[in-house]
């Protein structure tokens, strides 16, 4: 890409979106645009195509999303997959219609089977069921990972997908219930320390294994993309989408142990056993985008203090729905 490119960025205000631009400008990409969602419903198929013909975009980056945890995907089945499919159609087809030159849709790790050998590699994709707790928004998401396939295969469009580990930051949604389990857990402990609540509960046995990374190494991953991976490189490979990770992970045991030490919270954790798991293990294999060049650089205690930090820098204003 061109520093003078223009590039859309579709879901700026969420935590993919605002670490995009954030690294996209501190790389010397100025010609950044995007609108709030008062401004541009990207729900409206006319008005996602209407905003992209008017503003001529060269790059479209798709890094919005109606995203939640276990609970959330549980509860608004409806809501996940009808949104995320109405949002990324609106936005891939207008992109082909108007001759878009690049296109970057952001998947997520629940893309892959529920019972996928270990480490996932791309090429598992639809191998077997998904984990029913987030089955709507997983096929909201492949339908998207093989919109970009298709209309590559069919038009030519430098389209592809990126599908990252399990992400957190600034930015993230905060809530204690809606919310994935990261943050959720920072601001659970947090109101714990502040309130001397001498026990904190954490959903499951704590056994099941993932995989987390910092959203500013994912925004350097999509840019490091942007500009040195085309659509081509990927299909040519027989697989639909990039995969975009850390190969590191941990137990959700363990994370709440390092999240109350990186919080401070000297109370007792306990494991509720009468809320589910989800998938017991969750890593991906991350050799093909390692071999073009990129790794990730923010260990997971070091992010989840940035992290902290700034959650207690911004607690009145956060994302918490």
């Amino acid at each position: 890409m061109e520093k003078d490119c223009k590039i859309f960025v579709a879901g700026h205000n969420g935590m993919v979106g605002s670490a995009i631009t954030r690294s996209l400008r501190s790389k010397g990409y100025n010609n950044i645009i995007f609108q709030g969602r008062d401004r541009l419903n990207l729900l409206s198929q006319d008005g996602v195509h209407n905003y992209i013909w008017s503003q001529k975009p060269e790059v479209v980056i798709d890094a919005a999303a109606k995203v939640g945890g276990i609970h959330a995907n549980n509860i608004y089945r409806a809501d996940f997959i009808f949104e995320n499919l109405q949002i990324q159609n609106n936005l891939i087809n207008s992109s082909h219609l108007l001759g878009i030159k690049k296109l970057l849709f952001l998947g997520s790790v629940c893309i892959y089977p529920k019972f996928s050998d270990q480490p996932i590699k791309e090429e598992y994709l639809l191998r077997s069921p998904l984990e029913p707790t987030n089955e709507p928004y997983a096929i909201a998401k492949i339908a998207g990972i093989k919109m970009c396939e298709s209309y590559y295969k069919q038009y030519e469009d430098n389209f592809y997908s990126v599908m990252p580990a399990n992400l957190y930051g600034e930015n993230d949604n905060f809530h204690p219930e809606n919310s994935h389990v990261l943050p959720a857990l920072i601001r659970r402990f947090h109101e714990a320390k502040e309130g001397g609540v001498p026990e904190v509960k954490v959903w499951g046995t704590g056994e099941a294994m993932r995989e987390f990374m910092h959203v500013d190494d994912l925004a350097d991953a999509c840019v490091y993309a942007l500009e040195n991976v085309s659509a081509k490189d990927i299909y040519s490979q027989g697989i639909s989408q990039l995969n975009i990770g850390t190969g590191e992970e941990i137990s959700i045991k363990n994370l709440a142990y390092l999240i109350a030490k990186v919080v401070g919270y000297k109370g007792e954790i306990v494991f509720d056993l009468s809320k589910p798991d989800g998938t017991l293990r969750r890593v991906l294999d991350n050799q093909r985008l390692n071999k073009l060049g990129w790794r990730h650089k923010i260990s997971l205690e070091d992010g989840l203090a940035s992290t902290y930090n700034w959650y207690k820098d911004n607690i009145k204003d956060i994302r918490s729905v």
